[in-house]
C-alpha cells in the first residue's frame, strides 16, 4: 500500500502541476503578438507600471482603466494626465500566469477582481487560427465582498499601433457591422511595402478594435483626452464622441481609439467583456516582386469585417482550443526536461512563433513562413535563424517547417538569382523578400542547415517526398559539403557576431551531419549506391574529427588551437537521427568539461568570450546522457530568464556573468529550446 500511496502522490503532484502550467516571470509579457509588425509587450511585471510597446521598444500604447463605484483605477499602461494622476489609484496586480498563448492578470479594484487576459491564438497545428491576425482582451469582473458595484472599463489604443514613427498623420473610421462596433486606424499616406529593415514598424495597412455592439461604446480622442472624459464623466461616457451607427471619421497624429463597457456588477455574476485588436496588413510580402497577401485573405471573398465577425462567433471555441495547446506545449516540454526547461519553452513560444508571417507564393502555390531577423540586421528569411528555430515547428507542424525553407530552395532552383553551388544566407530584408542582401555568404553554415532540416522533414514526415523534389538542389550542396566541409576554410558561421574563424570544429561536425542526412535521405529514395558511399564518408569525416579536434579532455573551438573550447551544439543531430557517428565518449567528454566551464547565467559560447547563446546552450544541454547533467546546464539559462536585468522580448545573445542582453531581441531562435521535445518524440518513434 505504501508504493500505491507513492504513485498516487506521483500522479497527483503531475496533475496539480499541468493545471498550473504557466509561466509567472519573464524578461518581457506577450501582449498582443501575431507577426513582426504585429506585436505588442509588457515590458514591467506589473502591466499597468510602463507604456506597453513593440518588441522593438517603441511606445505602442494602450491604455485600461476600470472605474468601480466612481472611484477609477489604472489596470494596464501607463499614461494619464497630470492633473489625474492622484485621482487614479493604480489597481492592485495581484498575479501574472503566462502560457504558450495566453498572458493573463488579475486584479484587486475596491470592491471588484478583474481577471484580464490576452489570447493570440498562435495554435501552430491549426494554420487557419494561427494565421488571423486577431487578438482577444478578455476583462472578466467579479464583486468580491458580496455586494452590488457599478463597473465601467475604459480600453484605449494609441493609433501609434498602426505607424512607424508614432508621429504620421492618421485617419480613423467608426462603424458598426451587425454584431460589433468597430473603429479602424490607419496612416493617411499608406506607403505599402515601400520600407525594409530592421528598427522599423509598420505604417500601412489598419489596426482595428471591435467590440460588442449591444454591451459597448466606442470614441475617438487623444489617450490624455479618453482617461480625462473617463474620469470626470460619472456616466463613464462622453456622449458628444460615441461612435453610433452613423459614419464617423477623425484625423491627426495623436489619435486613440477607445472602447468603453458598462457593468453592473452583482453578488457572484462573472460578466466577461471581450474585445477584438486585429491587423489588417493589405499586402504582407514581396516575395520576388509579387506582392503577396495575408494567408488569412486567401480566399478572395474573405475581408477584415468578416474575419472579426469569424472570431467573435468562435471565441468560446478558439479560448477552448487555445487551453488545450497550452496544455500540451506544457505537458511536452514538461516531460522532456522539468518544470524549469517547461517554462523556458512557455516563454520562447509566442515568441517564436510571431517573429514570423505566413502567406502563400504565387509562383508555385507553396506556404511560405518567412522570419524576421529581430534586432540582428532585419533579414527576411535567414537560413541561420531557421536553423535553430527549427525543433518548435518540426514537433508540431511540419509544414510551417517546409515554409521556411521554400524560399531558399526557390531562389536556388527558380529565380534565376542565385549562383553559388552552396545554399543562401536569406532572401532579402524584411518585408521584401526579392533576393539575399547580406554581405555575404556561410558556404558551409546554411549548405549544412538546408540539408540537416530537410532530413528532419523527411523524418518527422516518414516519407522522402520533401526530399525527392529538390534532389538535385541538396546533392548540389552535399558535394559542397563533400569537398569543403571537414576542415572549413576561414568564413562566417551562425555565431557571426563572433567574427570570422577558420578550421571550426563545431561548423565542421555540421558538415558532417548534413552528409549523414542526405545519406539517410537517399536510403529512404531508393538510392542505396549513393545513400551507401555518403554513410560512409560520413562515419570517416567523423573519425577524423575526433583526431583533429581532440584536446585531451575536451575538444577544441579550431583543430589548430587545442587550448580552446566550444559548445559542440551541432552534435546534437546525430543524437536526435540516431546516427552514432560520434561515439558516447565524445558526448561525455564534451558535457563534462562544459560543467566546468559554466558561470552564473550560463554556459559560454565558446572560451573566446564570456556571452552565450541560450538556444545553443539548449541543444548543448540535450547532449547528456543524465537528467541531472540536463538540469545543471538548463537551470542557469531559467535563472537568466527570471532574473535578466534587460526586460525586453527573450534575448537569445546575453553575457553569462550578469545576465544582461549584449544583442538581439525577440527573435524566432528561441523555438530552439523545444530541441529536447524533438529528441524525446524522436526517440520514441524509433522504438
Amino acid at each position: 500500500m505504501k508504493r500505491l500511496s507513492a504513485v498516487f502522490i506521483i500522479i497527483l503532484t503531475a496533475l496539480v502541476n499541468t493545471a498550473n502550467a504557466q509561466v509567472t516571470k519573464a524578461p518581457a509579457y506577450p501582449l498582443i503578438t501575431h507577426n513582426p509588425y504585429f506585436s505588442i509587450w509588457s515590458f514591467s511585471d506589473k502591466i499597468n507600471e510602463s507604456t506597453t510597446k513593440h518588441w522593438t521598444g517603441a511606445d505602442q500604447s494602450i491604455l485600461g482603466l476600470i472605474k468601480v463605484d466612481n472611484q477609477v483605477y489604472r489596470f494596464m499602461g501607463k499614461e494619464a494626465s497630470s492633473n489625474e494622476n492622484d485621482k487614479i489609484i493604480l489597481a492592485n496586480q495581484l498575479a501574472i500566469n503566462m502560457s504558450a498563448t495566453q498572458t493573463t492578470y488579475q486584479f484587486e479594484c475596491g470592491g471588484v477582481a478583474l481577471n484580464l487576459c490576452f489570447t493570440s491564438p498562435l495554435i501552430i497545428t491549426d494554420i487557419n487560427i494561427l494565421s488571423r491576425p486577431v487578438t482577444y482582451i478578455s476583462m472578466k469582473t467579479k464583486s468580491k465582498d458580496g455586494k452590488k458595484h457599478l463597473v465601467q472599463l475604459l480600453v484605449g489604443a494609441s493609433s501609434a499601433i498602426a505607424s512607424d514613427k508614432g508621429k504620421e498623420q492618421m485617419v480613423v473610421n467608426g462603424y458598426t457591422t451587425p454584431n460589433l462596433n468597430v473603429l479602424k486606424v490607419g496612416t493617411v499616406e499608406q506607403p505599402i511595402l515601400k520600407k525594409s529593415g530592421d528598427n522599423l514598424r509598420i505604417d500601412w495597412g489598419y489596426a482595428y478594435m471591435a467590440s460588442n455592439k449591444y454591451h459597448s461604446k466606442q470614441t475617438i480622442s487623444s489617450l490624455k483626452e479618453a482617461s480625462e472624459d473617463f474620469l470626470m464623466n460619472t456616466a463613464g461616457i462622453n456622449t458628444t464622441k460615441i461612435i453610433s451607427s452613423s459614419f464617423s471619421k477623425a484625423e491627426g497624429v495623436d489619435l486613440s481609439i477607445n472602447t468603453i463597457f458598462n457593468t453592473d456588477t452583482a453578488l457572484d455574476t462573472e460578466t466577461d467583456h471581450v474585445l477584438l485588436v486585429a491587423y489588417d496588413e493589405i499586402k504582407a510580402i514581396e516575395y520576388f516582386k509579387e506582392k503577396l497577401d495575408p494567408w488569412w485573405k486567401l480566399d478572395p471573398t474573405m475581408n477584415m469585417d468578416k474575419m472579426l465577425q469569424l472570431a467573435n462567433t468562435q471565441y468560446a471555441n478558439v479560448i477552448a482550443k487555445s487551453d488545450r495547446f497550452n496544455k500540451q506545449i506544457y505537458n511536452d516540454a514538461i516531460a522532456a526536461g522539468g518544470d524549469n526547461y517547461a517554462k523556458l519553452c512557455v516563454t520562447a513560444y509566442r515568441q517564436a512563433v510571431s517573429a514570423h508571417n505566413l502567406v502563400k507564393s504565387k509562383q508555385n502555390g507553396e506556404l511560405l513562413f518567412l522570419s524576421k531577423e529581430n534586432f540582428s540586421n532585419g533579414s527576411i528569411n535567414t537560413v541561420d535563424v531557421t536553423y535553430p528555430s527549427a525543433p518548435l515547428f518540426l514537433n508540431y507542424n511540419p509544414s510551417l517547417m517546409k515554409g521556411m525553407l521554400n524560399g531558399i530552395f526557390y531562389l536556388s532552383e527558380k529565380s534565376g538569382l542565385y549562383k553559388q553551388p552552396y545554399a543562401a544566407h536569406d532572401l532579402g530584408t524584411y518585408p521584401l523578400a526579392n533576393g539575399q542582401t547580406y554581405p555575404e555568404g556561410m558556404p558551409v553554415e546554411e549548405s549544412g542547415n538546408m540539408i540537416i532540416l530537410a532530413g528532419a522533414i523527411v523524418k518527422s514526415e516518414g516519407n522522402a517526398n520533401y526530399a525527392a523534389a529538390h534532389w538535385a538542389t541538396l546533392t548540389q550542396w552535399v558535394q559542397f559539403l563533400e569537398k569543403e566541409g571537414l576542415d572549413p576554410v576561414n568564413q562566417l558561421c551562425t555565431d557571426d557576431f563572433a567574427g570570422h574563424l577558420a578550421r571550426n570544429a563545431n561548423l565542421a561536425i555540421k558538415a558532417i551531419v548534413g552528409i549523414r542526412s542526405y545519406a539517410m535521405m537517399a536510403e529512404m529514395l531508393g538510392k542505396k549506391e549513393i545513400a551507401t558511399k555518403y554513410t560512409q564518408l560520413a562515419i570517416e569525416m567523423a573519425a577524423k574529427w575526433q583526431d583533429l579536434a581532440n584536446a585531451g579532455d575536451h575538444y577544441a573551438l579550431t583543430y589548430n588551437d587545442k587550448n580552446t573550447w566550444s559548445q559542440k551544439y551541432n552534435m546534437v543531430w546525430d543524437k536526435l537521427f540516431d546516427f552514432n557517428l560520434f561515439p558516447q565518449k565524445v558526448y561525455d567528454a564534451e558535457v563534462a568539461y562544459y560543467l566546468t566551464k559554466q558561470n552564473e547565467f550560463g554556459l559560454p559560447l565558446d572560451s573566446r568570450k564570456t556571452y552565450t547563446k541560450s538556444d545553443w546552450i539548449t541543444w548543448t544541454a540535450t547532449l547528456a546522457s543524465t537528467q541531472g547533467d540536463f538540469d545543471k546546464l538548463i537551470n542557469p539559462v531559467y535563472k537568466f530568464a527570471t532574473n535578466t536585468p534587460t526586460r525586453v522580448p527573450l534575448s537569445d545573445w546575453h553575457e553569462t556573468l550578469n545576465g544582461k542582453q549584449i544583442g538581439f531581441q525577440a527573435r524566432s531562435v528561441v523555438g530552439g529550446y523545444f530541441i529536447k521535445v524533438l529528441h524525446d518524440k524522436w526517440k520514441v518513434s524509433r522504438h
